[in-house]
């Protein structure tokens, strides 16, 4: 991504508050033209600064009021083979190569501990998977966020 300059920066800040913007309401809230806020919003695009659409669907909306955190402790060189078949497993909603002890931390959505214990297994399952940590998340006290980082980016 090219280095956002305070434009950028008021753009994203707007559409953090209210993503459903036109480019015509950021033009009026932001004193721009319509065709700059379009540019923008072109490069910003173009230059991946905006995530998929589904990291904003609640997995509780569709039947999944659980998250789980599992770490994956796996046989290096069958990383990339047990990464493909973690992806495979639709409950996995997030998973992250790690330094130190853990290999994979997986992010997983499930409907009951049942339905954990059976994600669970069809990750021990993978071959190369040598063992699995799970830890239940009680509850999410600091939400995905990305607007104090765009405050600290520009006064």
């Amino acid at each position: 991504m090219h280095s956002p300059d305070k434009v950028d920066l008021q753009l994203l800040g707007a559409l953090c508050a209210d993503p459903r913007s036109t480019f015509v309401a950021l033009a009026q809230q932001l004193h721009l033209s319509r065709n700059t806020v379009q540019a923008r919003m072109s490069r910003l695009e173009e230059s991946n600064a905006f995530l998929a659409f589904d990291r904003r669907v609640n997995p509780v909306a569709l039947g999944y009021p659980l998250t789980a955190f599992i770490e994956v402790h796996v046989q290096q060189k069958r990383l990339a083979q047990i990464v493909a078949e973690l992806a495979r497993i639709p409950e996995i909603v997030q998973a992250h190569g790690m330094s130190g002890a853990t290999d994979i931390l997986v992010r997983v959505v499930c409907t009951d501990a049942d339905d954990l214990f059976r994600i669970d297994g069809t990750i021990l399952a993978c071959e190369g998977v040598e063992r699995t940590e799970t830890s239940l998340a009680m509850g999410e006290l600091i939400p995905y966020r990305i607007t104090p980082l765009l405050e600290r980016s520009h006064p």
